[in-house]
């Protein structure tokens, strides 16, 4: 059984950055495409972007800054989302996810499981 777990949250200004990792362990990630997501109380999670087993990765955010950045290490059964110029609305609790296919631009979160229990950002002055 696939497990995820995230790590790498944390309370940081704005302008900061942050990597957060999401480490699968009872299996490995061949095959498996990893979905990052972020959810604000209140609110619907919210796609971040998508990491295929194929090395593609989607960005699902709309404001095309290319601030957050998406990569794996299949080895170390890892994937990474470095975050660089943190804005305050990027506060959330911040998920990774598994999908059994490519990723596609449809960051759908029900097309996702494994749901690890999420790490914490906050941005504030």
């Amino acid at each position: 059984q696939l497990r995820l777990v995230e790590s790498g949250g944390g309370s940081v200004q704005p302008g900061e950055f942050l990597r957060l990792s999401c480490v699968a362990s009872g299996s490995t990630l061949d095959r498996v495409s990893i979905g990052w997501f972020r959810q604000v109380p209140g609110k619907e999670r919210e796609g971040v972007s998508c990491n295929s087993w194929s090395g593609a990765v989607i960005d699902y955010l709309d404001d095309r800054s290319g601030r957050f950045t998406a990569s794996r290490d299949n080895a170390g059964n890892s994937v990474y989302l470095k975050m660089n110029n943190l804005k305050p609305e990027d506060t959330a609790t911040y998920y990774c996810a598994a999908a059994g296919s490519l990723c596609t631009w449809d960051p759908d979160p029900s097309r996702f499981g494994n749901w690890g229990q999420g790490t914490q950002v906050t941005v504030s002055f």
